[in-house]
């Protein structure tokens, strides 16, 4: 048997494959100050590409003088990718590393032989009530790279290239989509994007990489006739 890839068909064409393998319906978690709706790893769907985990921070809004503690715990042979939308994050790892992130920034850690970080909502906040919202990812390391040195990287929100036009905004997180690339340093080949879009309007994923997934955060979206609400 042989296989060779090709580009997507055109939307419409009865003679075109499937344009969905597999939809993941997201599972909601309760961790106490916050909800988590997890995406990957589901029982439809391990991974996508390199992501192993996809968690949906939130939307949480913090009472006075809570906030979110996630404790100290160690990770090996993986990147955690953290992007938020809305609220603040103080991340602590055991490279010494303190360090706050705020939406449309990147947060990434590689694990590598080993790493242990916390995360939490600085004391500041909790005085006057916070809110957080975004998605958390683990990213596995290639076989060359998983035991390699732990590092972390905080990339501003100004670094990343962003895409205008057509009715869409296309904030690329990393890797490299539609003609653009970012400057986050990974593992494997990928693209990771926040792309907004207005009504009608439309953004094609880039077919040169076999697996390929959409998460809708707010809105719905249509993708070959059919609609998905968030999560």
């Amino acid at each position: 048997m042989s296989w060779n890839p090709a580009d997507d068909p055109q939307p419409g064409d009865k003679l075109a494959c499937d344009a969905i393998e597999t939809v993941v319906v997201s599972r909601a978690r309760d961790l106490g100050s916050f909800e988590v709706r997890r995406a990957l790893p589901s029982a439809q769907r391990q991974m996508v590409g390199p992501f192993i985990f996809f968690d949906q921070m939130g939307p949480s809004e913090f009472l006075l003088g809570s906030g979110m503690d996630v404790r100290p715990h160690p990770h090996i042979g993986l990147s955690t990718v953290t992007y938020l939308f809305d609220g603040e994050i103080m991340h602590r790892d055991s490279l010494g590393t303190e360090l706050p992130i705020r939406p449309g920034e990147l947060n990434w850690m590689t694990a590598g032989r080993g790493i242990v970080h916390s995360e939490r909502t600085a004391p500041e906040l909790r005085t006057t009530g916070s809110k957080l919202f975004g998605i958390q990812s683990w990213v596995a390391l290639s076989a060359k790279d998983e035991e390699t040195t732990p590092g972390f990287v905080h990339y501003e929100a100004g670094e990343m290239p962003v895409l205008d036009g057509d009715g869409k905004t296309v904030r690329l997180i990393a890797g490299s989509i539609l003609g653009a690339s970012s400057p986050v340093k990974t593992s494997s080949a990928m693209f990771y994007a926040d792309v907004a879009l207005q009504a009608g309007a439309s953004v094609p994923l880039d077919p040169d990489y076999d697996e390929r997934a959409i998460y809708t955060v707010s809105g719905e979206v249509e993708i070959s006739g059919d609609v998905f609400p968030p999560g």
